[in-house]
């Protein structure tokens, strides 16, 4: 972790603004890009910004950390990696350095099905814990692969996404021409067999073949029975899903939208969060992603009910910029800026902070 941090670097639009200078523009169309008209993937920044919070004054914080225990893994505090294809887009060392910053700041790395590098290659190297993100492929043999491989190499969960069974319309992504450079592919899927499409005159191919082996509620059944380790779903938006997934006998959920870049005007995750945190009440732990940038965002999802957060784009931009240094400064950041806003709401650890920590919505009426 050699490369130099930039000394303007203090918040993660900081990391925003130089990897924009450094991407070609096509890659920052796939990094920064969202679904159609990009309306949920600002709903996500917005909501959480809209939030206020209620200070305490003169509170005892004397001992106070950020430290939580997650699926059998002690953390030094609540933020992950969400799990983000083709890292080597940003950097040379694309996943390593991911990985190697992450352990560095005392996270954990969720490994996208759809990484540049093999998942046995960034289990390897990596000096911390790991999560495998699965994508169910259409013959379920593969998807049992898939998973096995993860087992054998050590990943400690499987993050299950369900909510982009086809690609979302990234219309940024697609006016910018982008497209994978020779010799970056989703080397995970290497072998296993694609969905059977087939090909009409002027018709896409979603209703054409590409859904017809798509995973159903009873894969998640099945995929749980198949593997001891810990199950997530990622994609749960809603209090009828997130009571399926109970009934799946799932171990988690992430409340997520795709970072907005699947279906367009969902709501932002900060206003699916408490829906879905008040259907489970308490059954099995939420975590929740798009659109953390900051501390305060964090405590606002902690303050919902989430047990952790996921952050997706900044580790992009923080790769680009700073390599393994510039993931692990800007975990550093996120930490530094929950420390601060725990401090200043008077909550010394995350199972003290609730819903009293937001200012009332109806506060002066």
């Amino acid at each position: 972790m050699t490369q130099a941090i930039p000394p303007d670097v203090v918040a993660l639009e900081d990391y925003q603004r130089l990897a924009a200078a450094i991407l070609p523009a096509p890659v920052r169309a796939y990094v920064d890009g969202a679904g159609a008209d990009g309306l949920t993937a600002q709903a996500n920044l917005a909501a959480w910004r809209g939030i206020r919070l209620q200070s305490r004054l003169l509170c005892d914080m004397r001992g106070a950390h950020t430290g939580l225990r997650l699926f059998g893994l002690d953390l030094p505090h609540p933020y992950l990696l969400a799990p983000v294809a083709f890292h080597g887009l940003a950097h040379a060392e694309a996943e390593h350095a991911t990985a190697l910053g992450a352990a560095a700041a005392g996270s954990l790395m969720v490994v996208s099905t759809q990484s540049g590098l093999s998942l046995e290659e960034i289990a390897a190297r990596a000096q911390g814990p790991l999560w495998f993100q699965l994508y169910m492929q259409p013959e379920p043999a593969d998807t049992l692969s898939l998973v096995r491989r993860a087992e054998a190499a050590g990943y400690r969960a499987l993050v299950v996404t369900v909510d982009a069974p086809v690609n979302g319309l990234r219309n940024m992504e697609t006016r910018a021409g982008f497209a994978l450079p020779e010799g970056l592919r989703a080397v995970n899927l290497d072998g296993l067999r694609p969905p059977h499409i087939r090909s009409e005159p002027g018709r896409a191919a979603t209703f054409l073949g590409l859904l017809d082996q798509a995973p159903r509620w009873e894969d998640i059944g099945w995929l749980k029975s198949q593997s001891r380790l810990p199950l997530l779903l990622k994609g749960v938006m809603s209090a009828h899903d997130a009571g399926r997934a109970v009934e799946a006998g799932v171990d988690g959920v992430i409340v997520s939208n795709h970072g907005g870049r699947a279906l367009d005007t969902l709501p932002a995750t900060a206003e699916a969060l408490p829906v879905v945190v008040r259907e489970l009440a308490g059954r099995i732990p939420v975590l929740c992603d798009g659109g953390i940038r900051r501390g305060t965002d964090a405590l606002k999802a902690l303050a919902f009910g989430a047990a952790a957060v996921l952050v997706g784009r900044p580790q992009i931009h923080a790769l680009a910029v700073g390599g393994a240094a510039g993931v692990a400064h800007m975990l550093t950041i996120l930490r530094a800026e929950l420390e601060v806003a725990m401090a200043l709401t008077g909550r010394r650890r995350l199972a003290e902070i609730d819903a009293s920590v937001l200012w009332p919505a109806d506060a002066g009426r």
